[in-house]
């Protein structure tokens, strides 16, 4: 929860208790800050038509 709030382009509304759901926060807040190393040219991602294959 501190990376997601650390980000300064997400804002939090609320902490979500449940594993489940903390969990998915967790993997969505990972794949904001690989698509932002990305714009910064630090990580190289797959494209989607290799993601695809």
């Amino acid at each position: 929860m501190e990376l997601v709030k650390s980000l300064d382009y997400i804002s939090v509304v609320q902490e979500i208790n449940d594993k489940d759901k903390n969990d998915f926060v967790q993997n969505l807040t990972e794949a904001f800050n690989d698509v932002k190393l990305h714009e910064q040219g630090k990580k190289k991602l797959k494209s989607a038509k290799d993601l695809l294959n």
